[in-house]
């Protein structure tokens, strides 16, 4: 389905080349069907040796080669790129961004024409081919627009679809998710430390703890519940561990904080189509 098709990827910073990496890897696509953009020469060098890939420094040039054009650029300058590119945009091709926070509707507000536009909400796990990406399609888009933007990112990770209205709610799950993980890996550490381990020794177990353990929830497909009752013995070491969770209301934390990331991702997502409206 992405195979035969051209692509062009502007911007390749990390997510670009991310993207690259999993389209070339896992055989999704062929180098000589990418092309790459930047204004950067090392990170097009970096890629091009690399993957094989197709480079320039010429965003239209490199959507003109394309029928799937991926914008992997910072939100704060995909205004200006839309703007620039906006002339050879249509719907001959497939839109896909994956700027983080920035709605369908600022994409539309921008370029002011009918296009067939995806917006992707990736997170940093895609690095390791192992991301969590949530796709929400435009009004204008096909079913196998969808098809074809869940198989690019399929080839990072997993992917699900949903209605963009969700995608804040994404956001503050997966997309800050691993921040909230990598917080916990380094408190189990600093636990493990505090009875005696080294902190090399107490990392390495607090982060394989927590990779094993999503692994198993992942290929059971058990409900964590279940898992949980497994490990936690009557009178043993699991449930007095639980016990002092509950008491510190980890649950109530983590909810906490999905909430309020989500609630900042809607402020963001608002702001970006004020700003997308103005320029």
């Amino acid at each position: 389905m992405v195979k035969e098709k051209k692509i062009s990827i502007i911007g390749t910073g990390n997510m670009g080349k991310a993207i690259v990496r999993g389209l070339v890897e896992s055989k999704a696509s062929v180098p000589q069907n990418i092309i790459c953009s930047d204004i950067s020469d090392d990170l097009l060098e970096s890629v091009k040796s690399k993957y094989g890939v197709l480079t320039t420094k010429n965003n239209i040039h490199a959507i003109k080669a394309s029928e799937i054009v991926i914008y992997s650029v910072k939100p704060q300058i995909l205004g200006s790129v839309l703007k620039e590119t906006a002339s050879c945009l249509d719907m001959s091709r497939l839109i896909i961004s994956v700027a983080a926070g920035v709605p369908l509707a600022a994409i539309q507000s921008c370029v002011n024409k009918k296009l067939r536009v995806i917006r992707a909400m990736p997170n940093i796990a895609c690095f390791v081919n192992e991301g969590a990406t949530a796709i929400a399609a435009g009004e204008n888009t096909y079913k196998d627009d969808i098809r074809i933007a869940r198989a690019v990112f399929d080839s990072t990770g997993k992917t699900i679809f949903i209605q963009e209205i969700l995608m804040d709610s994404v956001t503050g799950l997966s997309g800050s998710g691993p921040s909230y993980i990598f917080l916990i890996i380094d408190a189990m550490a600093d636990a493990g430390v505090k009875m005696g381990l080294s902190r090399k020794d107490a990392l390495f177990l607090s982060g394989q703890t927590i990779l094993g353990a999503a692994k198993i929830f992942m290929e059971t497909g058990e409900h964590p519940g279940q898992l949980k009752d497994k490990v936690t013995s009557p009178g043993g070491t699991s449930i007095a561990g639980i016990h002092a969770l509950e008491k510190g209301r980890l649950r109530d934390t983590l909810i906490n904080a999905v909430q309020a990331a989500t609630n900042r991702s809607k402020e963001l997502g608002e702001i970006m189509i004020k700003n997308f409206s103005d320029n």
